[in-house]
């Protein structure tokens, strides 16, 4: 048996070719075009990377886009009046700030200073408290990535068993209370509905818990940490990871061991990666059209 792989080129291709056609509709009914601002504090290489796709996706689905770099000593005071400024800019829909920012600067607190309704990474507290309660305004972006792909390959979720190894803000949690729900905002109640399990560093048995899941979700953070012994035979596994190796870039499973166990996997590169970005356009589109009125 060999896995089915499942690509998220294609799956972001699709989506953003529906995001931009949504894009040219909203334009023409409000003659407003959807800007996302981001801001990047210092040199870090892979937020470089991170920023710039961003800007591409921008490009290809019909929005604008600003980015305010920053220098790495930059205050926190600075900052944060970098994001009222932005908060009150009408002509910027949605906000984001790269991750990580230097350990001089608390970001919590700037998070917490981006107007919800432009937090279209799905960060700010009033935005993760409508998650758990199932009426978002906008899902986070790589966990929604993560439903996307499984819907795009007929994969549901319903009545499954789902291990999600990791508990970050950023992915572990917001996925788990997206699965947990009776339906989701975006696939319907195939793509929630599920028995979610959490795991992190502080679980014993691990392997017990993760070759009893129909769906394996991998966001540890750990290169290669999830080995073929540890999957169910058939089991469809989604690789969060991106880890940066002397062998180039991998995730968090041994992939090619897992192609010959798992049922489905995703790649690293090519996988969620790809959805996260996509994702973010959406939640840009979706917050120019809340404050469009509608």
């Amino acid at each position: 048996m060999t896995a089915t792989i499942l690509d998220g080129k294609t799956v972001s291709a699709a989506l953003q070719d529906d995001i931009a056609q949504r894009v040219e509709q909203f334009k023409a009914k409000t003659g407003v075009t959807p800007c996302l601002a981001a801001v990047l504090v210092g040199e870090d290489p892979a937020s470089q990377v991170y920023v710039r796709n961003k800007e591409r996706a921008c490009a290809k689905v019909g929005m604008t886009s600003q980015l305010f770099r920053r220098a790495e000593d930059i205050s926190q005071a600075d900052l944060l009046a970098l994001v009222q400024q932005l908060n009150q800019d009408d002509n910027v829909n949605g906000i984001l700030v790269q991750l990580p920012l230097p350990k001089h600067l608390d970001a919590s607190e700037v998070l917490d200073a981006i107007d919800p309704r432009k937090d279209v990474d799905c960060f700010h507290p009033s935005n993760v408290g409508l998650l758990s309660q199932g009426r978002p305004n906008f899902l986070p972006c790589t966990p929604h990535g993560v439903v996307q792909i499984l819907k795009h390959f007929d994969l549901p979720t319903a009545g499954k068993n789902v291990v999600i190894l990791g508990r970050s803000d950023i992915v572990g949690k917001p996925l788990a209370l997206m699965l947990m729900q009776r339906t989701s905002q975006t696939c319907g109640s195939d793509y929630a509905n599920a028995t979610v399990t959490v795991a992190h560093s502080r679980t014993p048995n691990l392997k017990e818990l993760t070759l009893q899941a129909d769906i394996l979700v991998a966001a540890i953070g750990v290169a290669k940490f999830v080995t073929a012994d540890m999957v169910k035979p058939g089991a469809v596994v989604v690789d969060v990871g991106i880890n940066r190796t002397d062998d180039g870039l991998c995730g968090d499973v041994d992939y090619d061991a897992l192609l010959q166990v798992a049922g489905a996997v995703t790649p690293v590169p090519g996988g969620v990666g790809r959805l996260t970005v996509t994702m973010l356009m959406e939640n840009t589109l979706q917050a120019a059209m809340i404050q469009a009125g509608g």
